[in-house]
């Protein structure tokens, strides 16, 4: 199983977020990579490292009342990544590591897409991930302090733009 490359199609020009997903990828591959006795030490480190991923994203898609199911998939991969974890525990290699081969295909197709379209709006809110604020140069309109929630077509309309 090879280990998970960072390409630049992972850059999605928010860098709080693009250095979360080179953490993540740099500890996939440690996992990927972890010898039997290291797996679940490793798995449990991946873990927490995706707990606090889902939480930066989640207060960001909060604050600017970001519509959609993106929290929703976190809470399911959180889910699967608990459950494989107890099972490994338990002794249930062959789940642990088939979850290691489900993983890049999962984060290429979330960070190409949900994750794209969050840092998109982000940009188009003027939200800063740095500070978890709207920049003062911010205009308003969808999802910012002063423009309330926004549709999934007005977000399609945005990002066809």
């Amino acid at each position: 199983m090879p280990a998970m490359e960072w390409t630049e199609r992972f850059e999605l020009g928010l860098a709080r977020m693009d250095d979360t997903h080179r953490e993540f990828v740099e500890l996939y591959n440690l996992l990927q990579a972890a010898p039997p006795d290291a797996f679940i030490e490793r798995l449990d480190a991946f873990i927490a490292h995706t707990v606090e991923h889902f939480d930066q994203e989640n207060r960001w898609m909060e604050k600017v009342n970001f519509p959609g199911c993106h929290r929703a998939e976190h809470d399911r991969v959180l889910v699967v990544l608990r459950d494989v974890r107890e099972r490994a525990a338990r002794g249930d290699v062959f789940l642990g590591r088939r979850l290691v081969e489900e993983l890049p295909a999962w984060f290429e197709n979330h960070a190409g897409g949900m994750d794209a379209a969050l840092a998109f709006h982000l940009q188009s809110v003027g939200f800063d991930t740095e500070s978890e604020s709207f920049r003062a140069d911010a205009q308003g309109g969808c999802g910012s302090q002063t423009g309330g929630g926004c549709s999934c077509a007005t977000l399609a309309t945005d990002e066809a733009a």
